[in-house]
């Protein structure tokens, strides 16, 4: 999916938000790989849910396939942040990608064969958690690389990214509908291969150490540590996002899948999650034009709408009110996200980057397994849709105390470089 596939109304908010030092052979490479794989990761929740669901696996059997992905993505992230500011963030990239083109061209055999253990589900997960352990530190790395504009070539790639995730449902759910998860499944191992022939043709500056140069690992972990902590603006918002992870975020995706396809089948999630997507690229959207002065007040601000998804489901309300609830929750989320990951990538130096990434990816995923694992048994005891609620609560909660930390909320923005 390149720049003539997108809207001219996306193409003219880009140039607004200064495209002209967005482009290039390099971004464009990167800009294309991400989209591709998002268009695959936007299938992989409703056909893994469809899949389950029909072999007999509700809430709880979702909740552990993705709690085994959670869990590994957070244990091995810090490693991977070491990895990828020590060896070359595309090198890694490419090298986990290829990693899941396997593993999930094998669940598409288990699931076209019939052959579905949970259990192997959840061991093929773990091993996808690791990979992408490796491959995401890399993200907020190679971005500053590759663009002179950090704020807009984030809102440009998370806005190409929710137009990604806004199709990949919906023609996940129809395919589903007309054909079997299996066919989806497939779908999903090709986009990472895409993904990697793309990464493979990006040229990036600078140099990477190689082995044998600088300190070990144990120091180059002790240093990105020293440079997290020492943010207290970063390490404030991860402690708070843990909790909408336990509360909101981790029982989010099961417990919605549940809800929605039980009750309207999974052309309806699809089309559901079609919304979430098409809310993020407007959040996307909009934070292309609007550069606060201070990025995370303006993001907290937004926050206080991210659980309208999950109240809509907790309501049970109709299929079109939840589309209307995700499509909000997506908004908010997708201008925090830009206001976030511009921070972290404006404020700290490049040669620690990686790992800085990294604890910041551990420490706001780190209870998000503990959330989907504890879903289905919650559930059992308090129901579904109460759980929801008590989520999309505990949204208003954390955005009112990341408003009373003063370096939070005054942080400033860093100019664009020219």
């Amino acid at each position: 999916m390149g720049r003539g596939a997108l809207s001219e109304q996306v193409e003219g908010a880009w140039r607004a938000g200064g495209g002209r030092k967005l482009w290039s052979r390099n971004f464009s490479l990167f800009f294309s790989a991400r989209v591709v794989a998002k268009l695959g990761d936007g299938m992989l929740p409703v056909a893994l849910s469809a899949g389950l669901i029909a072999h007999g696996h509700g809430a709880g059997g979702i909740g552990l396939a993705m709690a085994s992905f959670s869990a590994c993505f957070v244990a091995f992230v810090v490693f991977g942040g070491v990895l990828s500011d020590r060896w070359g963030a595309r090198r890694l990239m490419i090298a986990a990608d290829l990693v899941r083109v396997a593993t999930q061209g094998t669940v598409a055999v288990l699931f076209l064969t019939g052959h579905v253990v949970l259990w192997q589900i959840c061991v093929i997960g773990a091993v996808n958690g690791i990979a992408a352990g490796a491959f995401q530190p890399g993200v907020g790395s190679v971005i500053p690389r590759v663009s002179g504009d950090v704020h807009g070539a984030n809102a440009v790639i998370r806005t190409a990214e929710a137009l990604a995730m806004l199709l990949g449902p919906a023609v996940a759910g129809l395919l589903v509908a007309l054909f079997s998860a299996a066919g989806v499944l497939a779908v999903h191992a090709g986009a990472y291969a895409v993904g990697a022939v793309l990464l493979g043709l990006v040229r990036l500056p600078g140099t990477v150490r190689r082995r044998g140069q600088g300190p070990g690992y144990a120091a180059d972990l002790a240093e990105g540590w020293r440079e997290f902590r020492s943010r207290t603006w970063m390490w404030s918002v991860i402690l708070l996002w843990m909790v909408l992870m336990v509360s909101m975020w981790g029982p989010q995706v099961p417990l919605t899948a549940s809800e929605i396809i039980t009750g309207h089948g999974a052309q309806a999630f699809g089309l559901v999650s079609s919304a979430l997507g098409g809310g993020t690229a407007l959040g996307g959207l909009v934070a292309m034009r609007v550069r606060p002065r201070f990025p995370l007040r303006a993001g907290t601000l937004a926050l206080f709408g991210a659980g309208a998804f999950s109240v809509s489901v907790g309501l049970g309300l109709p299929a079109s009110a939840l589309a209307l609830g995700a499509a909000v929750s997506g908004a908010m989320m997708g201008f925090w996200g830009v206001m976030w990951s511009t921070s972290v990538q404006t404020h700290t130096p490049r040669p620690v980057l990686g790992r800085i990434h990294s604890y910041e990816m551990a420490g706001s995923l780190a209870m998000m397994p503990v959330g989907q694992a504890l879903a289905g048994p919650a559930a059992e005891l308090f129901g579904a849709r109460p759980l929801l609620l008590v989520g999309g609560a505990a949204t208003l909660v954390v955005g009112l105390v990341l408003l009373m930390v003063r370096p939070v909320r005054n942080l400033r923005a860093v100019p664009a470089r020219h």
